[in-house]
């Protein structure tokens, strides 16, 4: 393939991603009746408008309030997407609705800012509902990006995709400035000094633990010494929060870029929104706002008013409204330029650095943080904004999340990062890991990593206890086996997750006792599986079968909710239990390698070898089990 089918074959592979989320949200609210969706908490009905306003981007801002109580609100969070539609009769054949995002959510009432200048008619026909929509902005933005890509005769763009797609070689010039920080160690300073060198690209590998956050930063901070200002993005606005905030703790001053509603509490100081509203000239700009929206709803009054002089009179005081918010526009752009005019560094998701705000703005580098996560015309967005790409990651930890097993089976899941690692010599490996006691990191350092990675003296021998004969304390892996046990998967047919009851009892034996050994060491704990249904169980459990003491802190979650995280303990419930040694979701290993590396101090294993030795992965990892003397048996657990 030439560089147009390959960025050719990102669009079509987009377009079946795009249907199939389609296709789930049609069945899930389209075609699932409003009772049902009440229950299952997707949908919001009846609702009522309480307040409506205008934006300075001439968008409706609604306040909304649900009339029945009785029913889950726990999905309306603030940035989600909704559909506000109309259950009136004089609908039910159009099925009207406009999407917009909710900006405020507290018990039964929602701020939401609407895509759209005006609500339409059918508003006033009364039994309005909300139901959660699917993001269409980001499918419209990434297409937007690629075709870009593809038809762009600018030269930067040009040279950018030859090397990311591997059609040219990346280029380094030799820097006559020695690079050497003596809080990194040499594989950070190395990563660093390849940054500084690359013309076009360059890339930060970093496994778990081994400070990819913390080298991307310093990387940031010494590029700024040569470049005014930078953009750095990630796929998610959680790892954009961080960025931020470790960004700002070096001293540099930052604008975060995204909805309000999408960026974190702490972090709201940092957000443009924030920054405009402590600008000196915010109060003339709330003043002119103000005027606009009291004219605007003087003239929204006579809406139902059908005679000439009132059309008249409100199409006169539209068109002013229209003016002052041009006017209000204009404002705003100026504060957003001084602002942008002081900062030095930019952060926003993928998808957000499409803004408005950023519309005219080119930049010498574009940081893109957790690259191995990020769809490929994801990353796009903002690699048409920057001259030069550093992209940091890990291509062996979590995939992106795709919901067409289509478009992943024809090559969706192969990510940019990756595509990069292997056309061209351009990354660097961290090598050591500040995480995890060597017995722990080790397997995943042979079968990810080439054995290359080493654990700091700093948590090399980091053990729960000194006491030698504390065998349970100062074993820092342990496999449980319930091969033979009897403890048989099970499906929830609505959910088609899969759960394990008897392995969950037996997590609950295994940490209480471990509990007891702990003492009044204080100790976070982490609970894990691959399976929702497993986690739905675990936390019902807890509240049954476990009395946690002060000084313990549990949590339980999915994999993917374990991201970035670590704990001193960390259990994994790997569930499949079958006599067809079916395995299933285990076998996305990538998924393993993120839960395995979770744990500081211990970490604790509990599944069937009998149904996952048929895999190469869990074999090794059986074999590894053995050769540090970590295996045990349910039986020594049954009560």
């Amino acid at each position: 393939m030439d560089i147009k089918e390959d960025l050719e074959k990102v669009l079509k592979l987009l377009k079946i991603e795009q249907d199939e989320e389609i296709n789930q949200y049609r069945l899930k609210v389209l075609e699932t009746p409003l009772s049902i969706r009440k229950k299952q908490g997707i949908t919001w009905y009846p609702i009522l408008i309480t307040d409506t306003q205008l934006n300075s981007n001439q968008k409706i801002l609604i306040e909304v309030e649900k009339t029945n109580t009785s029913e889950s609100s726990n999905n309306f969070q603030q940035g989600k997407v909704i559909a506000l539609f109309s259950n009136s009769e004089h609908n039910k054949n159009d099925l009207p609705f406009i999407t917009g995002i909710i900006t405020y959510s507290k018990n039964n009432n929602l701020k939401i800012s609407m895509n759209t200048d005006e609500l339409p008619e059918w508003v006033e026909d009364g039994k309005l509902g909300l139901d959660l929509f699917y993001d269409e902005r980001s499918y419209r933005e990434m297409n937007f990006a690629v075709n870009k890509v593809i038809s762009s005769e600018n030269k930067h763009i040009v040279r950018l995709k030859e090397v990311l797609l591997g059609y040219r070689q990346a280029e380094f010039v030799d820097q006559d400035e020695k690079i050497f920080f003596p809080d990194l160690n040499d594989s950070q300073n190395n990563a660093i000094k390849k940054i500084a060198s690359a013309v076009d690209l360059a890339i930060i590998h970093g496994p778990p633990g081994t400070g990819k956050t913390t080298t991307l930063v310093k990387a940031i901070e010494y590029t700024l010494r040569t470049e005014k200002q930078v953009l750095v993005s990630a796929p998610s606005n959680t790892a954009v929060d961080l960025l931020t905030q470790k960004i700002s703790e070096n001293g540099i001053r930052v604008i975060r870029i995204g909805h309000p509603a999408r960026v974190s509490t702490q972090l709201q100081k940092y957000s443009l929104d924030e920054q405009i509203i402590n600008h000196a000239h915010y109060k003339e700009l709330v003043k002119l706002k103000k005027q606009a929206n009291e004219l605007r709803n003087k003239a929204i009054k006579f809406k139902r008013s059908f005679g000439r002089e009132e059309r008249e009179n409100r199409k006169s005081m539209l068109l002013e409204v229209k003016a002052m918010l041009v006017d209000v526009k204009k404002m705003e752009k100026s504060i957003i330029d001084d602002l942008f005019d002081k900062a030095q560094v930019i952060t926003c998701t993928l998808v957000g650095a499409s803004s408005n705000a950023l519309r005219d703005k080119i930049f010498s580098t574009v940081f893109i943080d957790e690259a191995g996560q990020a769809l490929e015309a994801s990353c796009w967005i903002p690699i048409i904004r920057s001259n030069r790409v550093i992209l940091a990651g890990d291509h062996l930890q979590l995939p992106p999340t795709i919901k067409s097993y289509e478009a992943s089976n024809q090559g969706m899941n192969i990510t940019l990062f990756e595509k990069c690692i292997k056309k061209q010599n351009v990354h660097t490996l961290l090598q050591t890991q500040y995480r995890m006691n060597d017995e722990i990191m080790n397997f995943s350092s042979q079968k990810f990593y080439d054995s290359q990675l080493r654990s700091d003296i700093s948590v090399k021998d980091q053990l729960l206890s000194d006491d030698i004969n504390d065998e349970l304390l100062v074993t820092p892996v342990n496999f449980i086996d319930t091969a033979g046990c009897g403890y048989t998967e099970e499906i929830n047919k609505e959910t088609l997750s899969l759960y394990n009851t008897e392995e969950a009892f037996l997590l609950y034996r295994h940490l209480n006792i471990l509990i007891q050994q702990l003492r009044d060491q204080k100790v976070s704990i982490g609970i894990i599986s691959p399976y929702k249904d497993q986690v739905t169980l675990l936390k019902k459990l807890l509240n049954h079968q476990i009395i946690l003491p002060d000084n313990i802190k549990l949590v339980i979650n999915t994999i993917d909710g374990f991201q970035g995280q670590e704990k001193d303990i960390i259990y994994i419930s790997l569930v499949r239990s079958n006599d067809e040694s079916n395995i299933g979701f285990l076998s996305d290993i990538r998924r393993m390698n993120v839960a395995m590396t979770r744990a500081k101090k211990k970490l604790i294993i509990i599944g069937d070898s009998s149904t996952i030795a048929s895999d190469k992965f869990y074999k090794d990892f059986l074999d590894y089990i053995d050769s540090i003397n970590s295996y045990s048996s349910a039986w020594e657990y049954m009560e």
